[in-house]
C-alpha cells in the first residue's frame, strides 16, 4: 500500500512519540470537555444532563476490507458508526476516544491517513477526541470507538418505549451499504483473477459511498427537535432494517406491521440489486449498514413529519399478539425474520 512510498516506521516513534505525533493539533470546542488528550484520563462536565457512552470495534478482515477500503474512508467510517449510536438514544453527540491495534506493515503515513479521516468526522460533527491507545497487533488492524454524548432526561429515547398504535418512520434509504458492498467485492475478485482489469464503479458513487462513507443522522435528530417531536422508541440501522424493527418490538413488547411498498429504496440501490439478481426489499430488510435511524411517532404527530422529505412512514405498531408482519406490494402477510449481520455467525 505504501511501499513505494517514503515510510517512516512506527518503531523509531514509539507508542507515546505515535500518540504526540497524532494528537498534537487537536482543538477541543465543546463546552463539557475540561481536559481532553494529555492526562491520565479526560475530564468532562455535563452539568444537568444525561451522559450517553457507546463502543464499536472495527476488525480487518471482519468488518472492513483494506483491498478496497481507503483509509482515511475508514477513519471517517469509524467515528460515524459510534455518533450514530449517540442520535439513536435522540441525543447529541459531543467527545470520543479511539484506540488502535495495527501491525508492522503499516508505516506512520498509513496510519495519518487513518487518521485524517477521523480529524475530518470529528470536525464536521462537532465533536472532540478526548483519549484513547495505541498498541501492536498480530491479527490486522483494529479500531475501537468510544463515543460520548448527552440529551436532557426528557428527551433520550430507548428502545422499549413503542406504543400500540405508533407510526414507524425510518430516514434516508436503505440497502444501498450493503448492494455497494457486493459492488466492491465483485470488483475486488475480477480484480484478484486478472489485475490488469481496473475496478468499474462507474456511476455508482452513491452506494459505494453508502459502504465505505456513511454518515450518521444528526440532521434528524436536529429536525424532529425542530418539530417539536419526541419519538416514542429509536434504534440505527446498522443490522437491517428487519432485525432492527424486531428489537424495538421485542423491548416493547408489540408487534409491527410493515409495508414493502413504502421502503424506501434509491433508484440506483434497485436497479444494482437487480443486476446482481438480488431482491431490492431483501437488501433493505436484512442488508445493514446503513446507518438511518429507525423510530416510533404517535399518531398524532402525523401531520408534521408527513412532507417531511428524508423521513418516511413505513408502518405501524400493533398489539403484541399480531406478531411482527411484512405486508408485501402484493397484499401478502409474511412474518418479518432477522436476517441481518451476526457478528458471530460462522462462515
Amino acid at each position: 500500500m505504501f511501499e513505494n512510498q517514503d515510510r517512516t516506521n512506527l518503531e523509531d516513534l514509539g507508542e507515546f512519540g505515535l500518540i504526540g505525533h497524532l494528537t498534537k493539533n487537536i482543538k477541543l470546542t465543546q463546552p463539557s470537555t475540561v481536559k481532553g488528550v494529555g492526562d491520565d484520563a479526560a475530564v468532562l462536565d455535563f452539568t444537568g444532563k444525561k451522559v450517553l457512552v457507546s463502543t464499536d470495534m472495527l476488525l480487518e478482515g471482519i468488518h472492513f476490507d483494506l483491498a478496497y477500503t481507503p483509509l482515511k474512508h475508514l477513519g471517517y467510517k469509524a467515528i460515524q458508526v459510534n455518533l450514530s449510536d449517540i442520535y439513536a438514544m435522540n441525543g447529541t453527540a459531543s467527545q470520543v476516544t479511539v484506540s488502535i491495534g495495527m501491525s508492522s506493515k503499516f508505516p506512520l503515513e498509513a496510519i495519518e491517513e487513518l487518521y485524517e479521516g477521523i480529524y475530518i468526522a470529528c470536525e464536521k460533527y462537532n465533536v472532540d477526541l478526548v483519549g484513547g491507545d495505541t498498541t501492536s497487533s498480530k491479527q490486522g488492524l483494529v479500531i475501537s470507538v468510544t463515543s460520548i454524548g448527552y440529551a436532557d432526561e426528557a428527551d433520550v429515547t430507548y428502545r422499549n418505549t413503542a406504543g400500540e398504535g405508533d407510526l414507524i418512520c425510518v430516514s434516508g434509504d436503505l440497502g444501498g451499504a450493503y448492494v455497494g458492498l457486493q459492488l466492491l467485492e465483485r470488483e475486488k475478485q475480477i480484480y484478484l483473477e486478472n489485475p490488469k482489469i481496473q475496478p468499474d464503479l462507474e456511476g455508482k458513487d452513491y452506494i459505494v459511498e453508502r459502504q465505505l462513507k456513511p454518515e450518521a443522522r444528526r440532521d434528524i435528530v436536529e429536525l424532529l427537535k425542530s418539530i417539536d417531536v419526541k419519538p416514542t422508541a429509536m434504534i440505527d440501522v446498522s443490522d437491517g432494517l428487519a432485525s432492527e424493527i424486531l428489537h424495538i418490538c421485542k423491548e416493547s413488547d408489540k408487534g409491527c406491521n410493515l409495508y414493502e411498498d413504502k421502503i424506501p429504496l434509491d433508484p440506483m440501490t434497485y436497479e444494482t440489486a437487480r443486476e446482481f439478481n438480488l431482491d431490492p426489499t431483501v437488501c433493505a430488510l436484512s442488508g445493514g449498514e446503513d446507518y438511518e435511524l429507525l423510530f416510533t411517532v404517535k399518531q398524532a404527530d402525523y401531520d408534521k413529519i408527513k412532507f417531511k422529505m428524508d423521513i418516511t412512514i413505513i408502518g405501524h405498531i400493533t398489539e403484541p399478539s399480531a406478531g411482527c408482519n411484512l405486508i408485501t406490494k402484493t397484499g401478502n402477510v409474511h412474518a418479518l425474520k432477522a436476517q441481518g449481520w451476526n457478528a458471530f455467525k460462522k462462515d
